[in-house]
C-alpha cells in the first residue's frame, strides 16, 4: 500500500526563531482504511472525535503565529489522534495502556471499545507514528543547528469536565494548565508562559494534564532543547464538546504570540 501524502506539515517560520509550535491533536481526520478497524458508529464516532479533539487548536496556533513579530515554526498533525496519538512515550506506555490509550487507542474518552479485541497496533505505528517521531526530531534538530537552540511548545486544551479515561482528573483544572518537565523546562520558559495568560484567570501546573512533548533523541540529555505544554480549557474559546470557536480564541492567540516572542531573547 503506497502511504500517500504526508499527514503532517511542518509549516516554516522566521529563519532565526528557536520557537516549534507543536500542534497533535486538533485534526478530526480519520482515513477509511483506518475507520474500517474501529468499531463505533458513524454518530458513536461523531461524538468521540468531540471529545477527544483539541479542536481549534491548529487555528490558535496560526493565528498566534502570525501575530508574532519573529515568526515560530509549527508542527501541525494533520490526523486525529483516533489514528495514532504522536505523544505517548515509552515510560507513560505502561499507565496509558492500562486505560485503552497507549500510541494506538483500544477505548474511547468514556472507556468504551474504540478496537476489537487483540487489534494490532504495529501497521498504523510503522505508517503513522514512527515517521511523525521522525520528522518532529528532524524539526528540532534543524532549529538547534539554525539558532543552537530549540523551544517546543505543545498546544492543546482540555474539557471544562473531567472525562471517564482521564487518570488524574480529580485534580484543579485552571483557565490554562502549564505542563512541565523538570530537564527541559526552565525557570525563565515557565515564568514567560504564567506571564503570558495571566489575564485568563490565572495559570496552573501539571493538573490536569503533565509533562510535555520532547523526541527522545534529546529527551532528558540536551538543555538546549526547552519545551513546556499549553493546556488551554475549552470554555475559555469554544463551545463544548466539539462546537464553534468564540471570541477567546483570539485573545488566546494574543497570548501564545507574546510567549513566542518573548522566548527570543531568553
Amino acid at each position: 500500500m503506497s502511504p500517500g501524502p504526508s499527514p503532517f506539515q511542518l509549516l516554516p517560520g522566521a529563519a532565526g526563531s528557536p520557537v516549534l509550535l507543536h500542534v497533535p491533536h486538533s485534526s478530526r481526520v480519520v482515513p477509511e482504511h483506518v475507520r474500517d478497524g474501529i468499531v463505533l458508529d458513524d454518530e458513536a464516532l461523531a461524538a468521540e472525535l468531540d471529545h477527544i479533539t483539541d479542536s481549534h487548536t491548529a487555528d490558535l496556533a496560526a493565528r498566534a503565529s502570525a501575530a508574532c513579530a519573529v515568526t515560530p515554526w509549527r508542527f501541525v498533525n494533520g490526523l486525529s489522534r483516533l489514528v495514532v496519538d504522536p505523544e505517548r512515550f515509552p515510560d507513560e506506555r505502561e499507565e496509558m495502556l492500562a486505560a485503552g490509550m497507549g500510541a494506538v487507542y483500544t477505548r474511547t474518552t468514556h472507556r468504551e471499545r474504540l478496537r476489537p479485541p487483540g487489534a494490532d497496533p504495529e501497521p498504523l505505528l510503522d505508517r503513522y507514528f514512527h515517521p511523525y517521531a521522525r520528522a518532529m526530531t528532524a524539526a528540532v534538530d534543524e532549529r538547534l543547528a539554525a539558532t543552537g537552540r530549540a523551544v517546543v511548545i505543545d498546544v492543546h486544551s482540555y474539557p471544562a469536565t473531567a472525562l471517564p479515561y482521564e487518570l488524574h482528573g480529580g485534580g484543579p483544572r485552571p483557565p490554562v494548565c502549564l505542563g512541565t518537565d523538570g530537564f527541559h523546562t526552565p525557570p525563565g520558559l515557565l515564568a514567560r508562559a504564567e506571564e503570558a495568560f495571566a489575564e485568563f484567570g490565572g495559570t496552573g501546573l501539571n493538573s490536569p494534564f503533565a509533562g510535555t512533548y520532547v523526541p527522545l533523541k534529546h529527551y532528558g540529555t540536551d538543555r538546549r532543547v526547552g519545551a513546556l505544554m499549553i493546556e488551554v480549557r475549552r470554555d475559555l474559546y469554544m463551545s463544548e464538546p466539539g462546537g464553534p470557536p468564540g471570541p477567546g480564541l483570539d485573545a488566546l492567540a494574543t497570548a501564545l504570540a507574546a510567549l513566542a516572542d518573548g522566548l527570543m531573547d531568553m
